[in-house]
């Protein structure tokens, strides 16, 4: 898999010198409040000091529960401003690429919520920019907010298939629940919102690109939007020719499951069933699954949250990044841009993506 290579350590001072990282929040809807409140009261060495959104009374109303934070009507003042060290964007997605551009512009690190743009073309052109920066300063600053890689279960996954105890991968198994969503969310959003998820699971538990996608649309549930394809299967073909599966099923009416299979040569490991880690095979005797499912994705994901943004203030007060960067926001974004079309043609759609120097070309399989 191509992916940016880490920040060289020690080449940047902590921005905020030996005090805490100053942070930005832009857009506190649901997700963005969710990370004021993480920044102001469970992470270890920053502060909110600026808060913006499109709703100022919104942004009023949370700058007012953290102490020393005030709001800045115009986003990209946010980012310019002296006392901004790094940024969390959680705005809508249409607005992601031109704020995390203006990140790399000022030389500030980014926690840019998913999805990096919403096109592969602009998602390729912060990639480019931020390869120009790397060039000039030897730093990366944007993280994409990926959060299931930070979270214990998916860890200890990736680490089972890294040792090498069941063998070679060979499937992956997925499924992504919701008890309801809002009356708009779509076929097409089904792809960007929820099964981006799985596609970076894939990428990063496989260490894979995946090469095409193919989306099946199976009888709707009577629970479905008009015109929407709820469940759907969407099939992923990675550069190794591993298969993943991906069941995602976004009104079942009963709770948030999100569960991971793997399936290799020497045996099979699992998550999602509130059980932690269920391993089967010949030597790891029986597994344990439990009968209790998390509500919401908070719930299921909420210490992978805090984690995360952790992760990333430690790493960005040393002048590093630690976690999935632009390039994996790139993939995600063609990838997702694949099954779109797939569910809009019906058939099997190659994945498209640029080398990191040349032009956008097929993705083949390795040599």
């Amino acid at each position: 898999m191509t992916t940016p290579a880490p920040a060289p350590a020690g080449t940047a001072p902590a921005p905020a010198g030996s005090g805490d990282l100053r942070v930005a929040v832009i857009g506190v809807g649901l997700m963005g409040a969710d990370h004021v409140a993480r920044l102001d009261r469970r992470t270890s060495g920053a502060r909110v000091v600026v808060v913006n959104d499109f709703l100022a009374e919104k942004a009023e109303q949370v700058a007012a529960g953290v102490p020393g934070c005030r709001t800045v009507p115009d986003p990209f003042e946010a980012i310019r401003a002296e006392d901004v060290d790094a940024v969390v964007v959680a705005s809508p997605g249409p607005t992601h690429g031109d704020l995390v551009l203006a990140c790399i512009e000022a030389g500030k690190p980014v926690l840019c919520e998913k999805p990096l743009t919403t096109d592969s073309a602009s998602a390729l052109a912060v990639v480019r920019a931020e390869d120009a920066f790397v060039e000039r300063t030897g730093r990366r600053l944007v993280q994409l907010g990926f959060m299931r890689r930070f979270d214990a279960e998916y860890a200890a996954l990736k680490d089972l298939l890294d040792s090498g105890d069941l063998g070679a991968p060979l499937l992956l198994h997925c499924a992504h629940r919701n008890a309801d969503v809002p009356p708009h969310f779509g076929s097409e959003m089904m792809i960007n919102d929820s099964v981006v998820h799985e596609v970076d699971v894939a990428r990063f538990l496989l260490d894979e690109e995946i090469s095409a996608v193919t989306a099946l649309r199976p009888t709707a549930s009577r629970h479905a939007a008009e015109g929407a394809s709820d469940p759907m299967m969407v099939l992923l073909e990675t550069t190794g020719g591993r298969l993943v599966d991906v069941e995602i099923f976004v009104r079942t009416g009963v709770a948030y499951e999100v569960r991971t299979e793997v399936v290799c040569e020497d045996g099979s490991a699992s998550i999602g069933h509130d059980a932690g880690l269920v391993r089967h095979s010949a030597t790891a005797g029986e597994g344990v699954r439990a009968g209790r499912i998390t509500p919401g994705f908070r719930e299921r994901f909420g210490q992978a949250y805090d984690t995360e943004v952790q992760r990333w203030v430690d790493a960005a007060r040393r002048g590093e990044v630690d976690g999935p960067g632009v390039w994996d926001g790139y993939a995600a974004v063609a990838v997702c841009e694949a099954g779109v079309e797939s569910v809009r043609s019906g058939g099997r759609v190659e994945v498209r993506l640029a080398d990191r120097a040349g032009d956008r070309s097929e993705v083949g399989a390795p040599a």
